[in-house]
C-alpha cells in the first residue's frame, strides 16, 4: 500500500537525527514525502527508542496543530499529493498474482515423495513421522523441473498462495546443487500472468494465523524447515534471502514479538533493517552464532540450520527417550526397594516398561546401560 507521507528510509547514520524529546543522537526517523525525499519538519518523526522515550508526532498532527495555530502552511498540499496519488495507484494498480489452486494441491498430492531430495534429507535428520509432519505444516510439494526437486510454497496470512520457489538439494548434506549452475526457478515464472502483479510473502507466513506464539525469521526455507523440527515453541519464516527482510513482508508482524537469525554473512545488515523496520513492531537480533562461529565457519556464511543439525534430531528424540524411560524405571525400582511396590506390582511393571521399550525401538543394551549410570 503507498502512503501519503512515510518514515525515512534507513541510509546510514545521516539518516537518523536526535531525538526532539529525548535528545538521543541518531535515534530519531522523520517522516518524508516519498516523491521527493523531503522532510515536513525536524519534530515530525518516531523514535527508534520506544519504551525508553515513545515520542511519535505524525505528519497529521502536525498539520492540524499549525492550522489551529494560525501558522501558515500550504493547506493543499496534502490534498493535491493524495489526488496525485490517487490517480497514480489506478494507472499502476494490478490485480495481484495468484496461484491456481489445483497446481497447488496437485505438487502436494504427487506420490513420489520418495524421490523428493529434499525431504529425504530432511527424514534421514528427523526421521520419517517428523519429516512427514514438517511436508504437511510447511506445505512442501513436488516439483518435475528437475528429478528429485522441491516446491517451497509463499501462502500468506489469508491462505492465498502467492507463489513458490523451486530447489534442488543434495539428500545426503541438505545442501543446495549450484554446480554446473545454481538449481533456482519460480512457479509464477512459469505461468505468465503478465497482467497481475507479484507481490511474495515469507515463507511459512500462513502459519501466523491464529498463532499468537513468538516468531523468527530466517533467510533460507531449509532453515526454517529444520528450526521448526528443533525449535517447535518458535513460528519458522524464512525471508528466502539477506534482502528478502522488506518492510511490505513485515508489515503481517505488527504487535508481535521476533527475533531475526541472520546468517553469518548477514548480521551487521539485519541489525540496521531491524532499525529501519521498528516501526512496525519490535525486532530483536539474535546473536548466538555471532557468538559461538570460528572464522572459518564465518567465511563460508553458516545458517542457523547447519549447527542445529551437528546433532540428527532423530538422536535427540532417542536419547530423550531413553532418558524418560530409564528415570521412570530406576524411579519404580527404589519405591520396590523402599516397600512402597509389591512384587505382583514389580512383576506386572516390568512387563510394562519392557512393552514400552521394545515399542520405541530402544535397545535393551542401551537401556540397561541407562539405567545402571542413574
Amino acid at each position: 500500500m503507498a502512503y501519503l507521507f512515510e518514515l525515512e528510509k534507513y541510509s546510514g547514520t545521516a539518516s537518523r537525527y536526535e531525538c526532539p524529546n529525548c535528545h538521543k543522537p541518531h535515534k530519531f526517523t522523520r517522516y518524508v514525502d516519498p516523491q521527493t525525499n523531503k522532510q515536513i519538519d525536524d519534530s515530525v518523526g518516531k523514535c527508534d527508542r520506544i519504551d525508553q522515550c515513545g515520542y511519535h508526532r505524525t505528519p497529521k498532527q502536525h498539520f492540524e496543530e499549525n492550522k489551529a495555530a494560525g501558522i501558515t502552511t500550504n493547506r493543499n498540499y496534502a490534498a493535491k499529493r493524495t489526488l496525485n496519488l490517487n490517480r497514480e495507484m489506478k494507472q499502476a494498480q494490478k490485480p495481484e498474482f495468484n496461484v491456481g489452486q489445483s497446481i497447488f494441491w496437485d505438487s502436494l498430492c504427487a506420490p513420489d515423495y520418495d524421490g523428493n531430495k529434499f525431504v529425504n534429507y530432511l527424514a534421514k535428520i528427523c526421521g520419517l513421522e517428523t519429516a512427514t509432519s514438517l511436508i504437511e505444516k510447511y506445505y512442501i510439494g513436488n516439483s518435475k523441473k528437475w528429478t528429485g526437486s522441491t516446491i517451497f510454497w509463499q501462502v500468506d496470512i489469508h491462505g492465498k498462495i502467492r507463489t513458490g520457489k523451486i530447489m534442488l538439494y543434495n539428500p545426503y548434506t541438505g545442501k543446495r546443487i549450484r554446480e554446473p549452475y545454481s538449481h533456482i526457478a519460480w512457479v509464477h515464472n512459469g505461468l505468465k500472468k503478465e497482467d497481475e502483479e507479484l507481490k511474495q510473502c515469507f515463507f511459512g507466513e500462513h502459519l501466523l494465523r491464529d498463532n499468537k506464539k513468538q516468531v523468527g525469521i530466517v533467510e533460507a526455507e531449509k532453515t526454517a524447515i529444520v528450526a521448526s523440527a528443533y525449535k517447535p515453541d518458535i513460528i519458522w519464516l524464512a525471508a528466502g534471502s539477506k534482502e528478502g527482510l522488506t518492510e511490505d513482508k513485515c508489515s503481517v508482524l505488527q504487535g508481535r514479538k521476533v527475533e531475526l537469525y541472520p546468517d553469518l554473512k548477514a548480521y551487521s545488515d539485519w541489525l540496521d533493517r531491524a532499525t529501519e523496520l521498528s516501526h512496525i513492531t519490535t525486532f530483536t537480533v539474535s546473536g548466538y552464532l555471532e557468538q559461538i562461529a570460528t572464522e572459518e565457519e564465518r567465511q563460508q556464511g553458516l545458517d542457523l540450520a547447519d549447527y542445529l543439525t551437528r546433532t540428527p534430531l532423530i538422536d535427540i528424540v532417542y536419547n530423550n527417550l531413553l532418558k524418560s524411560l530409564a528415570d521412570e524405571f530406576v524411579a519404580f525400582c527404589r519405591l520396590f526397594a523402599a516397600g512402597k511396590k509389591t512384587a505382583p506390582e514389580y512383576k506386572a511393571y516390568n512387563k510394562e516398561i519392557c512393552r514400552k521399550v521394545n515399542e520405541k525401538n530402544i535397545t535393551v543394551e542401551d537401556f540397561v546401560k541407562a539405567t545402571i549410570e542413574r
